[in-house]
């Protein structure tokens, strides 16, 4: 069996790695540079250290080698590159896709699924695919640390065989047919993230940010509902599991966002030196165009993309939420 993992950034690399322990993988990245640096080390310096490949892990720069006999494609991209590489994709394999990228993409305020949808049900092949997504952290799935996560299909058979092949050694597998739940969970909870960043970095204590955790929740619950999303995913592991993850974890890339944000840094600076994508970011701003349009409060994004946009301090950001006025939980 031959798997192709599209993104060689921290996860994806991290996820091939998994896969390469018990199958073929094939790990492309479009930078020649990225891809001669990873053959000669063996490894990914540039994003997850010196954790040496699985003799079964190959490298590719060329896309259409990649996906080649491909039995099942992971598309690993960042959100704003998923369109495109879905596009080139559905023209090169007739392989199943899934994918791992979370957000919403840029003025469209899509989020992958419904990109997913766009292309893949109107090629002239159609072919399945679905969304894995969890509290999961590339660091420490490579460290062989416990780790469970959600495969999302509307094809029962593609969550099966996509569960069968991840699920070994230190990760475990959930099946769900809620693609819409799977995909909202996994993008919002970064923006709440950035939240939970801000408020950390203000010293405002363990109490404000669970609070932010659970008013957090109910945003994205209430968003993916309006949506058509299934309320229990909500409760599971692409729901409060990834959120409480990013929300507290030191690996968190949108909660150091915050952190930094609540410390003076300005946005570019702060993005600047990340040295990985915060898919946050973006997201705050199209969530928050979205949720608008159909009229969903969700006062905590609002404020996210207040402190983004319009430089508003993050303390009264913080303020602001606190002084809202009382209502029924």
């Amino acid at each position: 069996m031959k798997l192709t993992v599209l993104g060689a950034g921290a996860w994806g690399t991290a996820l091939a790695m998994h896969l390469a322990k018990k199958h073929n993988v094939s790990l492309w990245a479009r930078d020649s540079g990225h891809v001669s640096g990873m053959r000669k080390a063996r490894s990914n310096p540039m994003y997850l250290g010196d954790f040496k490949f699985p003799a079964s892990l190959v490298i590719d720069e060329s896309l259409q080698n990649a996906t080649t006999d491909a039995d099942l494609i992971l598309s690993v991209v960042p959100t704003s590159g998923f369109r495109e590489i879905l596009q080139k994709v559905s023209n090169l394999s007739l392989a199943p896709i899934i994918w791992a990228n979370k957000g919403l993409e840029y003025e469209t305020s899509q989020l992958p699924h419904e990109i997913a949808s766009q292309i893949l049900e109107n090629s002239k092949i159609k072919r399945k695919f679905g969304v894995l997504s969890g509290p999961s952290f590339a660091a420490e799935l490579v460290r062989d640390l416990p780790t469970a996560i959600t495969c999302a299909s509307e094809d029962i058979e593609l969550s099966k065989f996509v569960a069968e092949i991840f699920h070994h050694g230190n990760m475990r597998v959930y099946m769900s047919n809620d693609v819409i739940g799977v995909s909202v969970g996994g993008a919002l909870k970064n923006v709440i993230a950035i939240a939970a960043g801000i408020s950390d970095g203000m010293g405002f204590g363990n109490n404000a940010r669970a609070a932010l955790i659970t008013r957090g929740l109910a945003e994205i619950s209430r968003f993916g509902m309006a949506i058509g999303a299934s309320s229990e995913t909500f409760s599971g592991l692409a729901g409060a599991g990834d959120l409480v993850l990013t929300c507290t974890g030191d690996y968190s890339r949108n909660r150091e966002v915050g952190l930094r944000l609540a410390k003076g840094q300005k946005l570019d600076e702060v993005l600047s030196g990340l040295g990985h994508v915060a898919e946050g970011v973006n997201t705050a701003i199209e969530v928050n165009k979205r949720s608008k349009k159909l009229n969903i409060d969700m006062p905590i994004t609002n404020e996210v993309c207040q402190v983004l946009q319009d430089n508003k301090s993050p303390k009264d950001a913080v303020l602001d939420l606190l002084g809202r006025a009382i209502k029924t939980e």
